[in-house]
C-alpha cells in the first residue's frame, strides 16, 4: 500500500462528529429546502452536504435528498449507492423509509442515496400521472410517519442536478425554501435570473408556497476584484435572502469528498468548515423567527 493509500485510509478511521457545546435551535416545523442553480459548478453539492452535518452537529435531525445522478452527494456523505434509491421511489413508488440510510459518525443524519439507475428516471417518468409531484407525495407519507412515531425531522435538504429537468421539477415542487449557491464569478446573477424565472413557473402551475429564501456566496477570494463586486452585486439585489458569511475557496473543503468525508468532519478547524458551521447556525436562527416568505423573500 502506497503512503497515500495509508493517508486515505487513516483519515477514513478517524470520522467523527464533534458536537457543539451551542446546539443550534429547532424550528417549529420541517424545513424543507432545495438546493438548486441551473449554473454548474458553484459548490451545489458541496454547500448542501456541508451546511447539512453542520446542522446535525448542532444537534438537529436532518436528512439529504440526493436527486443528482452523479451521486456526489452519496460520496461525500459515505452512503453507499449500489443498492435501492431515490430511482425506485419515482419509478416503483418504493416508500423512502425503504431506501434511506444513516450517515456514519452522526446520530441525525440520513441520506436518501442516488442510485446509478437514477440517471434514467426521467424517461422513465414521462408518462407517469402527476410526475412533477411524485417526490412531493413520498415526503409527505415518510414525513406523516416521522410524526406519529414522535422523530420529527428538522431539515430536509434536497440537493438537484444543475439542469431543470423532472428531477429538479420534483425537488421544487417539493420544497418550501429554495436555497441558491452562487459562485463569485461573472455569469452567477444572470444564473439566478434564469432560476427566479423557472421558479415563478413552478409557483403558477405547481407550488404557489415555494420561495427563494437563502442566497450563499461560494469560492470567494477576497483578493480577487471580481469576487468583491459580485458579492457587492449580491448584497445590493438581495439583502434579505443573502446569508453574508462567504465560502473562502478552500483546498480542504475540495479534498474532503475524496475521503468520503464533508469539511465537517475532515478539517472542522479549517476556513471552509468554519463559514459552513456559521452559515448553518445562521439558517436556523432564521428558521426561529417569521418566515423568509413573510419577510420578503424572493417570489417571481
Amino acid at each position: 500500500m502506497s503512503g497515500s493509500d495509508v493517508s486515505r485510509e487513516t483519515k477514513k478511521a478517524v470520522i467523527g462528529v464533534r458536537r457543539l457545546k451551542e446546539p443550534m435551535p429547532r424550528p417549529i416545523k420541517t424545513r424543507l429546502f432545495t438546493v438548486a442553480n441551473q449554473k454548474g459548478g458553484v459548490g451545489k453539492t458541496t454547500s448542501a452536504v456541508n451546511i447539512a452535518a453542520a446542522l446535525a452537529m448542532g444537534g438537529l435531525k436532518v436528512l439529504v435528498i440526493d436527486l443528482d445522478p452523479q451521486g456526489n452527494a452519496c460520496t461525500a456523505l459515505g452512503v453507499d449507492r449500489e443498492g435501492e434509491g431515490m430511482y425506485e421511489v419515482f419509478v416503483d413508488e418504493r416508500p423512502l423509509a425503504e431506501i434511506i440510510q444513516k450517515v456514519a459518525g452522526f446520530p441525525h443524519l440520513e441520506c436518501a442515496p442516488a442510485n446509478q439507475e437514477l440517471a434514467g428516471a426521467e424517461i422513465s417518468m414521462v408518462n407517469m400521472v402527476a410526475r412533477e409531484s411524485i417526490l412531493k407525495l413520498a415526503l409527505n407519507d415518510y414525513l406523516r410517519e416521522r410524526e406519529a412515531a414522535g422523530d420529527r425531522l428538522d431539515y430536509i435538504i434536497i440537493d438537484c442536478p444543475p439542469s431543470l429537468g423532472l428531477l429538479t421539477v420534483n425537488a421544487l415542487t417539493a420544497a418550501d425554501e429554495v436555497l441558491v449557491p452562487i459562485q463569485c464569478e461573472y455569469y452567477s446573477l444572470e444564473g439566478i435570473s434564469l432560476l427566479v424565472s423557472t421558479l415563478g413557473k413552478i409557483q403558477r402551475a405547481l407550488n404557489p408556497l415555494v420561495h427563494i429564501s437563502t442566497i450563499l456566496l461560494t469560492m470567494f477570494d477576497s483578493r480577487t476584484r471580481l469576487a468583491n463586486d459580485v458579492a457587492n452585486d449580491v448584497r445590493a439585489h438581495f439583502p434579505r435572502e443573502l446569508i453574508d458569511i462567504p465560502i473562502p475557496r478552500a483546498v480542504r473543503v475540495s479534498e474532503a469528498p475524496s475521503f468520503r468525508q464533508t469539511v465537517m468532519t475532515y478539517d472542522a478547524s479549517s476556513p471552509g468548515a468554519i463559514a459552513y458551521m456559521q452559515v448553518a447556525r445562521e439558517i436556523a436562527l432564521r428558521g426561529t423567527g417569521p418566515t423568509s416568505h413573510e419577510s420578503g423573500a424572493i417570489t417571481a
